[in-house]
């Protein structure tokens, strides 16, 4: 079941996938574990060239279209789903920066990026904002030439190895409706006043630092405010994030991939009742179903990915997607679980490491409920009538 793109695309994603076949799959499971970072797989990705996927050729990067982009994150989350997460942040920002930055900024801070030594953290959620964006408490007062920033961070992947950070903010905390008041920092490591707190313990989706951050009074520069006004981060993060679910929606889809591969090939070595466990009508329609949902997801991931690099506005696209394909995720990895029975549930087999990393899937860049807020929303203005 390779994954698909343009022939433009076709010789990097086997290349990756290639890199996923020999480098990543033998360590991945001992790695996760371990809860260890892969220092020597996340060098390898620099050196191919993968931090500059998306960004464009004016500042060093490869300019790569969203397609393609999306089909490298599948490789990666067959891999091990961890290695696209590290991705997602510093793809976010980047996108964000290249589609809003000033010009002094692009050039500041895109060509840096390019190189993947120097990466960044997105910081949106706050422990009393999660869903609901309009509700963070983070705010930047401005003085002189510089912003003094604070407030708090939850669940900030990359946050302990970033180099930098983009964080929503609110400039005007009596602006109505809240969102209009927000703003975009770029924060850089080292800069007095950021704290990092804790690494959080996950469930799944080790490998990655997820942390806990403060800002106590943390002086920005002005000139790191993202654009040329303030008011405009939300817009800009929302632009960002429709990037961020075609990331999650594509490494689900390369998870469930792994899962049904995995559980496809068990079921033609593992004999019950006289003959393979395939031949059984019970596993083979369950395997025909997950190859078909895992299909379906695919196309909609791809069909979010074209709209975006079309420059139009993707929210419905991407959240159908990232909706479809993450619950997509979490059932197939289940029935992966069910086809190895009781082997499925012991820590020698991958099929475990899937069943857990899978409902990060379900909470990245937006729960599946709102995803539906937002799909409901989107059509709400295609379709209502003045």
């Amino acid at each position: 079941m390779p994954s698909a793109t343009g022939d433009a695309g076709s010789v990097i994603v086997s290349e990756i996938r290639r890199f996923v076949d020999k480098e990543v799959l033998p360590v991945a499971t001992e790695l996760e574990h371990r809860d260890e970072y892969p220092a020597a797989l996340i060098q390898q990705m620099r050196e191919m060239g993968l931090f500059a996927m998306t960004i464009g050729p004016a500042y060093g990067g490869l300019g790569l279209p969203f397609t393609t982009y999306a089909a490298v994150i599948e490789e990666l989350g067959r891999g091990w789903m961890t290695l696209a997460g590290i991705l997602n942040t510093h793809v976010i920002v980047s996108y964000i920066l290249e589609q809003f930055g000033t010009k002094e900024q692009k050039k500041r801070w895109l060509p840096v990026m390019v190189e993947g030594e120097k990466r960044c953290a997105f910081c949106l959620t706050e422990p009393d904002a999660g869903s609901d964006v309009a509700a963070i408490k983070t705010y930047a007062v401005r003085d002189g030439d510089l912003y003094r920033l604070n407030g708090n961070k939850m669940f900030v992947s990359n946050g302990r190895r970033a180099h930098f950070y983009l964080v929503l903010c609110k400039t005007d905390r009596e602006a109505q409706p809240p969102h209009r008041g927000m703003s975009a920092l770029i924060v850089e490591k080292g800069t007095k006043g950021l704290v990092i707190h804790r690494d959080l313990e996950k469930l799944g989706y080790k490998g990655v630092d997820t942390v806990a951050l403060s800002f106590d009074d943390a002086p920005v520069p002005v000139t790191n405010l993202v654009g040329d006004r303030e008011g405009d981060g939300f817009k800009q993060v929302m632009s960002g994030l429709e990037v961020g679910r075609i990331n999650v929606a594509a490494r689900a889809v390369g998870l469930a991939r792994a899962a049904f591969e995995d559980a496809i090939a068990y079921s033609f070595q593992r004999r019950a009742f006289g003959k393979p466990i395939f031949e059984h009508q019970a596993v083979h329609m369950r395997l025909a179903d997950m190859y078909t949902r895992i299909e379906a997801a695919r196309l909609l991931t791809r069909q979010a990915a074209e709209k975006k690099d079309r420059g139009e506005r993707a929210d419905l696209e991407a959240g159908v997607a990232k909706l479809f394909a993450s619950e997509m995720c979490q059932e197939t990895t289940l029935d992966a679980l069910r086809v190895f029975g009781g082997y499925g549930y012991i820590k020698e087999m991958r099929a475990e490491r899937y069943y857990r990393d899978a409902p990060m899937s379900l909470i990245g860049e937006g729960t599946s409920d709102i995803q539906k807020v937002v799909i409901a929303r989107a059509l709400e203005r295609l379709y209502k009538k003045e």
